[in-house]
């Protein structure tokens, strides 16, 4: 594993940062937070990550697993909501040979699907079309976040 303090984790570099819309964090938990990602498999593509920097499972304690299921939950809601999709995937890949990009800080995938997202783009042209910018998802989630807090706060 590499040293905590890495300059080359990504998601030690976003919750470092002061500015959550450039470093695409979209909420901080008491222990763990979410990021919008930079190559999303689809729009509203985000991740879910403990503050902690480890690649090992069995390194996150209860309250921090627990907090990031309650935080994929809500997400998912927020997803649901802004960009009405058909399906989701959720999970997290441990280890480079099992798909991890960044093996040294967990994090989980929420991943919205579509009928019809996986065309011939990806498989011949090994291209993902992506029809919505970043900063445009990022925007949209975030406002709908605010919209749900808001109903859950007036109820």
């Amino acid at each position: 594993m590499s040293n905590p303090d890495s300059e080359d984790c990504i998601f030690c570099k976003a919750i470092s940062s002061d500015d959550d819309r450039a470093s695409g964090v979209l909420f901080r938990g008491k222990l763990a937070f979410v990021i919008i990602n930079r190559y999303p498999y689809n729009n509203g593509h985000i991740m879910v990550a403990p503050y902690k920097h480890t690649g090992d499972f069995g390194k996150l304690s209860g309250d921090e697993m627990l907090e990031m299921s309650l935080i994929l939950q809500k997400w998912q809601e927020v997803i649901k909501k802004a960009m009405k999709p058909e399906g989701f995937n959720i999970g997290m890949n441990l280890g480079r040979i099992a798909g991890a990009g960044f093996e040294d800080h967990l994090h989980y995938h929420l991943v919205p699907r579509w009928s019809g997202d996986t065309n011939f783009m990806p498989i011949i042209g090994e291209t993902k079309v992506v029809p919505m910018s970043m900063e445009e998802g990022y925007d949209l989630l975030l406002k709908v976040y605010k919209e749900i807090i808001g109903e859950i706060e007036n109820e």
